[in-house]
């Protein structure tokens, strides 16, 4: 929003949310009714046209998105070395509304303006015309209008929300207020209109404008340089003629330099050229890939957790992940995705964050399950492999024992241990009878496995057979619902592994899986982690960093565990603070 929002700042439909693009029903069934009963020759492509190629264009711009946030992750070429948060994301949600508005616009001059109807599909004279109508009076009346805006009465009332976005991805090139995007429309409809009257447009010089305006200021927006500097070498006057991502950024960066739409001619004629525009283009360009300190291996879990990842939806990975009635509709693309992830999937860098001189990077693998055992077991045979690897490999057990202990009130009497059984559910049995809390347990084998990992002095607080009136349980992975539903009610479920437990209980509380808020300082926090709120880190993950951080050369995998007081203690000392639980009825 606007510092000082003026009239028309909201879009009309804002109140219908998700639900705006009901309001081209009617048009999209009539034009599509009109299209098929029509015969061959009255047929009219251009007006059945429409939607789709609307749709055409929200994924042209979802696949710059994309680009852009796999670039600026990977580090090559990045213009702005900064990252962005939630706020922006917000913001910048709407970028679909200026997608609608244009559909509106055209349903509605094809039913004023008769001109429009039966369009071809080419015609020369149309396109030259639409060309030379944008490279002169277009871009010369933005250039004008675009400064004019950065007046302060026009900027605080409109421009300066486009402007709220220092670091800009390729969305942000369509965040303005309502009434900026009116301006801008009449701008743009100076060749359209002109050419429809002229009885010169065709349906591929209507297209390919638009295909133009939305390719230019995606290419503008998108934070990495591109363009490479033989193409200017080549043609030396294309850099009065086409601007680069960097010479936009630096628009964002200073405010009040290069004003020009997609020729920079006019801020050469005008003087508003930045001095340091061809710096910053040659810098960008010499920017090698970032080389990460810490990297953190994820993985996706459903089909549809593509849609949430950073490159994915932004909106979507922008909020805890939950299934979206729309996802359904795109089965057809969520099935070719698992396909090239069976077939073709590589490891690829996701996310990149910065945290006290520290470079982290978060990195996919294709696959929609991993073994956990089976995974740690593997990184301890290759450590042993290669004895003097510099890296060191954290699973973060250590800290996900830390997490649950100290989620559990001292005052807690006792507690009952299910699931499948592991280093970290031993760890944390462990630590729990130590402190004088008792652990119950429903199996002998577990039980007697526990037995082997305690001292004797607490194995008085093991107890076997248990029951099911604890009021805390603690559930790991393969946890029985059938055990769940004996649960006494009002109790607590926290979990101990990465997955959280099936809600089948509306009279008991869960707790999140293990993990922590992220500190302020940590930068570049704009997508949400499976299932956790924003700013809050897996166990797993805080667990990498805390270990670059304190500059520990040891290998946690495997069945090595870490010092789980050593850990807890610098976690806190970062910074990072555990979610806390304030429901205490359910103590026994």
């Amino acid at each position: 929003m606007a510092s000082k929002p003026g009239i028309l700042t909201n879009w009309p439909w804002k109140p219908l949310g998700c639900f705006k693009w009901v309001i081209l029903t009617p048009w999209i069934a009539h034009s599509t009714y009109s299209f098929l009963v029509s015969d061959t020759k009255e047929r009219d492509l251009g007006y059945f046209l429409i939607f789709p190629y609307m749709m055409v264009r929200m994924l042209h711009d979802q696949v710059w998105i994309t680009l852009s946030r796999h670039r600026t992750a990977k580090g090559k070429n990045r213009i702005v070395d900064k990252g962005i948060e939630f706020e922006q994301v917000d913001r910048e949600s709407n970028w679909d509304d200026q997608i609608l508005f244009n559909g509106i616009i055209f349903y509605i001059g094809y039913m004023l303006v008769p001109e429009s109807s039966h369009m071809p599909l080419w015609r020369t004279d149309g396109v030259l015309i639409t060309a030379l109508l944008h490279a002169g009076p277009v871009e010369f009346l933005y250039y004008w209008l675009h400064r004019a805006l950065h007046h302060h009465f026009l900027y605080s009332r409109y421009h300066s929300h486009h402007h709220s976005s220092i670091v800009t991805e390729p969305i942000t090139s369509v965040i303005h207020p309502f009434a900026e995007h009116i301006a801008y429309f009449v701008l743009f409809a100076i060749p359209l209109y002109t050419t429809v009257v002229a009885r010169t447009a065709s349906i591929a010089s209507y297209a390919g404008y638009l295909a133009y305006i939305d390719f230019m200021n995606n290419l503008g927006h998108c934070n990495f340089e591109c363009i490479p500097k033989a193409i200017f070498t080549a043609f030396p006057f294309l850099k009065y003629l086409m601007y680069t991502p960097s010479f936009h950024s630096l628009h964002h960066t200073q405010f009040r330099t290069n004003y020009s739409l997609f020729m920079p001619i006019y801020d050469y004629i005008y003087g508003t050229m930045d001095k340091t525009t061809d710096t910053t283009y040659e810098i960008a360009l010499k920017r090698e890939e970032s080389s990460p300190d810490v990297v953190h291996l994820t993985h996706l879990t459903t089909p549809e957790s593509i849609y949430h990842l950073r490159l994915g939806f932004a909106s979507l990975a922008s909020r805890p992940q939950s299934s979206t009635w729309y996802l359904s509709l795109m089965w057809p693309l969520t099935l070719w995705s698992i396909l090239v992830t069976w077939f073709y999937g590589q490891t690829f860098v996701m996310e990149r964050n910065a945290f006290k001189m520290l470079n982290l990077q978060s990195w996919v693998i294709p696959r929609f399950h991993v073994q956990g055992d089976s995974f740690n077991k593997y990184g301890e045979l290759y450590i042993k492999r290669y004895p003097e690897l510099k890296i060191k490999i954290v699973d973060g057990s250590s800290l996900v024992v830390a997490i649950v202990v100290n989620s559990i009130p001292k005052e807690a009497s006792q507690v009952l241990l299910c699931g499948k059984p592991n280093k970290v559910s031993y760890a944390i049995a462990s630590a729990l009878c130590e402190r004088g809390t008792k652990v119950t347990t429903m199996y002998k084998d577990e039980y007697d496995k526990l037995q082997l990992r305690i001292s004797n002095e607490s194995k008085k607080n093991l107890v076997f057979p248990g029951s099911y009136t604890a009021k805390i349980w603690l559930v790991g992975d393969q946890c029985d619902e059938v055990e769940q539903k004996k649960a006494p009610k009002g109790s607590l479920f926290i979990p101990i592994s990465q997955f959280p437990p099936k809600k089948l209980r509306k009279d008991c509380f869960y707790h999140s899986t293990p993990a922590m808020i992220a500190p302020p300082s940590l930068v570049n926090v704009d997508s949400c982690e499976n299932w956790l709120p924003r700013r809050v880190m897996s166990a797993w993950r805080v667990a990498g960093i805390l270990h670059a951080l304190e500059c520990w050369k040891v290998n946690e995998c495997g069945n090595v565990m870490f010092s789980v007081e050593k850990i807890w203690q610098a976690s806190l000392q970062h910074g990072f603070r555990p979610l806390k639980i304030t429901l205490y009825s359910f103590l026994n």
